[in-house]
């Protein structure tokens, strides 16, 4: 206790209490209680500034979490109007969060159904897709079986049919001759067509080392391998590319467009036929034109198709543009042409890098 505090206190005190002992030891008894009060008072300061610290950053962390999970709301009520395909717009970034009016047990109620619905719909994809493989697989069978049991007897029938008009054209009049030779040309036609539907069959499903391909050099033998006219030439304009593929498909995809373009510049005086290669940042793109007949605007969208042909064409399968699209796909390309009947046919197509 101060001194001068007790010299206060004595002032006021009785005259026969001044000295009393009594009053000394009540005295030093104050005294002794407060000797450690200042160290007290710093310990419940400083205890009370370390709370506040951890009652702060508390805050800050409730803070931080209580805007985290209006976000997560916020999400999840976007979601679910998506799922539920409502037709509402969604709200602009920085327009008021609706979410304050979720019920949070309804929504994960929606949430829950909207996961059942999806691992059921998966279900079903995945039986869809296992049926749809046995089914193309039971095709491919069925073309292999079709196509091996019909060549046999269309090739026996030809050859004897060339052995009859062989032994008997002394025998046969000149319309029986023809006759004769119109049956081989149809089982020759025949022939190719159901070649042409193998290939159509089996062309996804074959397996082939991919190698690096030069289409310049593939150009240079498919136009050895097939008939070109003499009045028709196919010329590459700049240089094709080289690049990992597999070489049977890009064969077929640019045999039966070359093919194509030799059938429509036949009756043209002059044919020409180009090929490039465009530039594209995710595909290899390329373009197959003429300067042939053209294909007539009724024509253009379904050419693509299997079995379509023109129809002043009897010669054509209608299978050759069907395969080249499909090879397009393959390769998950897009093919599309321009063409004006009479000035020729440009045929684009991509495949993917």
């Amino acid at each position: 206790m101060h001194s001068l505090l007790k010299r206060q206190i004595r002032k006021h005190l009785p005259e026969n209490l001044k000295d009393s002992e009594d009053l000394a030891a009540f005295l030093d008894a104050i005294n002794n209680s407060y000797k450690d009060y200042d160290d007290k008072a710093e310990m419940v300061q400083r205890a009370m500034s370390i709370s506040s610290i951890e009652l702060t950053q508390a805050n800050k962390d409730l803070r931080a979490e209580s805007e985290s999970q209006r976000k997560i709301l916020n999400i999840l009520e976007k979601a679910i109007r998506v799922l539920n395909d409502s037709g509402n717009t969604e709200p602009e970034e920085n327009s008021p969060m609706e979410f304050l009016e979720v019920d949070a047990l309804e929504l994960a109620a929606k949430i829950e159904k909207q996961a059942k619905d999806i691992v059921k719909m998966t279900a079903e994809k995945n039986t869809m897709m296992k049926n749809l493989e046995r089914q193309n697989a039971s095709l491919n069978d069925y073309a292999h079986m079709v196509s091996h049991d019909l060549k046999s007897p269309i090739r026996n029938i030809n050859a004897l049919m060339c052995w009859i008009i062989e032994d008997e054209k002394e025998k046969f009049t000149s319309n029986s001759i023809n006759n004769c030779n119109l049956v081989s040309q149809n089982l020759q036609k025949m022939d190719a067509l159901v070649d042409g539907i193998l290939r159509h069959a089996v062309i996804d499903s074959l397996e082939e080392e991919q190698i690096h391909l030069n289409l310049n050099h593939l150009i240079d033998e498919i136009t050895k391998t097939v008939f070109i006219p003499e009045h028709i030439k196919v010329r590459i304009v700049g240089q094709l590319p080289t690049f990992l593929t597999e070489k049977y498909k890009i064969e077929q995809l640019f045999k039966n467009l070359i093919t194509n373009s030799i059938t429509a510049t036949e009756q043209v005086e002059h044919g020409e036929i180009i090929i490039k290669h465009l530039e594209d940042t995710n595909f290899w793109k390329f373009s197959v034109s003429d300067n042939g007949k053209g294909i007539a605007k009724k024509h253009q969208e379904s050419i693509f198709n299997m079995f379509k042909k023109l129809e002043n064409d009897s010669n054509a399968s209608g299978i050759g543009l069907a395969l080249v699209k499909k090879v397009v796909n393959i390769y998950e390309g897009d093919i599309w042409l321009e063409s004006e009947e009479g000035k020729g046919t440009t045929i684009y197509f991509t495949l993917k890098k």
